[in-house]
């Protein structure tokens, strides 16, 4: 059976006082709504209709083709919204799930539960409902004592039995599409907000009786809703939880979960080891057995097996097996480390490639840079890459040593085995194997010193008086 979504994302979200458009702000570094496009997805959903109105644009930027649009200028209600995809969808047969496109926290196991339930009882509709303690402003799933559903009543028009109700509907549906179809033709909007309620629907099934089914989901924190900055936070606490929860069951350990934050689209291998105050951002993959932490920002990047980094910032960077970062570096865009790499402390590393089994130990930047097996660069050298309008290429060969305080003026090449002394300025390059120095022959002047100095404290002296 065919099995398709109508994503709401159409309403402005006024509560989120942003400008931001509402199913844009991010739950766990995704966007609300990226999460319901993926959790319908992965529930065997092959079409997906996205319903847009403002933020229109920002909406179609974000998700791309993974979706068709239908746009809702005026907002008249969640029965309109669906009613817009009706040149879509309307002359197909299968089963619609329509979700608001703010309920980030939907899983895929629940939307094939409701599905699958649905689809053997040959539900007209079937409603996803959760279980609340405290169900208030939620409106009520009254089914009867076969277990159908009878009707959903809102709190306000809830007589005291139906309030003492504690199954509410989450505004997750499933449909025959070609009933649901046909059914919103015939709703009005003969109401206080004059707009077309999508739940009117149900009580067109019940008229016509047919089977209206509702499957209840195990975790109520599925139903929320985010309309306002109180919910996202809700939502992204539950989230995190959730995260956290599937990597610590897929063998990675994280020694503090409430200060580990682990974003939606992160995958991490088995074995793996996180420390507190790490935050793993993006598309982030971690190979097994790496140790990562305490203290570390690591985004868009790749980490291989065996890896250590710690206390660092890695962006758009790849670091390969068995190497480590850190304390205090910067891997920015294009960082590319083979296996058995050193980057030590305070280094910056910038598009920059340094093959297997080099050491860049200490306070160093290498920049726009090529650098080959098992060289060494010593503390404090430096790739001179840009002149003030043009960035430059520096190209270190296989088995080369350079000094400490090495400055290398690109563009320049330091061929294999080569030796830069320290403290030199190499503005031309090197070849295989050649000692390179470029420092002025120190001189000793006796007795030079208490000149200086003399001559350093009256022009002191001068100021003063």
């Amino acid at each position: 059976m065919k099995r398709m979504a109508i994503i709401l994302a159409a309403g402005q979200g006024k509560r989120m006082k942003s400008k931001l458009y509402k199913v844009l702000h991010p739950v766990c570094g995704k966007p609300m709504v990226g999460h319901v496009l993926d959790t319908v997805g992965q529930a065997g959903v092959t079409r997906n209709i996205v319903v847009v109105g403002h933020g229109a644009e920002a909406v179609k930027s974000y998700l791309g083709s993974a979706a068709d649009y239908v746009l809702q200028e005026q907002q008249l209600g969640t029965g309109h919204a669906v009613k817009m995809a009706k040149d879509m969808l309307g002359k197909e047969e299968g089963t619609t799930i329509v979700i608001c496109g703010d309920t980030p926290l939907v899983t895929k196991e629940t939307l094939e539960g409701l599905m699958e339930l649905h689809e053997s009882r040959g539900a007209a509709a079937t409603v996803l409902t959760a279980h609340m303690d405290n169900p208030a402003g939620y409106g009520r799933v009254i089914r009867s004592n076969e277990g159908s559903v009878t009707k959903i009543v809102e709190q306000k028009d809830c007589s005291p039995e139906e309030d003492a109700v504690q199954e509410i509907n989450t505004g997750t549906y499933c449909f025959d599409n070609a009933k649901l179809f046909a059914a919103l033709d015939k709703v009005t909007n003969n109401n206080a907000q004059q707009e077309y309620y999508l739940t009117d629907v149900i009580g067109i099934f019940r008229e016509a009786g047919e089977t209206i089914e509702a499957y209840m989901t195990n975790d109520a924190a599925e139903s929320i809703g985010v309309n306002d900055r109180v919910a996202l936070s809700e939502a992204e606490g539950f989230m995190r939880q959730r995260l956290v929860r599937k990597h610590m069951l897929n063998g990675v350990t994280i020694i503090d979960p409430s200060s580990t934050y682990i974003g939606a689209d992160v995958t991490i291998g088995s074995d793996t080891v996180l420390y507190p105050g790490t935050m793993l951002k993006g598309n982030t993959v971690i190979g097994e057995g790496s140790v990562i932490g305490p203290n570390t920002d690591i985004e868009d990047s790749t980490i291989g097996d065996n890896v250590t980094v710690k206390h660092s910032v890695l962006s758009k960077a790849e670091v390969g097996n068995g190497s480590s970062v850190g304390p205090f570096a910067y891997l920015r865009p294009a960082s590319k480390l083979g296996e058995d790499v050193k980057i030590g402390d305070f280094v910056e590393i910038k598009n920059a490639t340094i093959d297997n089994g080099s050491k860049v130990s200490h306070l160093s930047y290498i920049g726009d840079a090529t650098v080959g097996k098992n060289v060494n660069i010593g503390c404090g050298a430096i790739t001179v890459n840009y002149d003030g309008y043009n960035k430059s290429v520096t190209e270190i060969e296989d088995d080369a040593f350079v000094g400490s305080n090495v400055n290398l003026i690109a563009p320049v090449k330091v061929g294999k085995g080569a030796y830069v002394v320290a403290g030199s300025t190499i503005t031309h390059s090197v070849s295989d194997n050649d000692l390179a120095i470029a420092r002025v022959r120190q001189e000793n002047k006796p007795g030079y010193a208490d000149k200086i100095r003399a001559r350093a404290k009256a022009k002191k002296n001068n100021k003063n008086s």
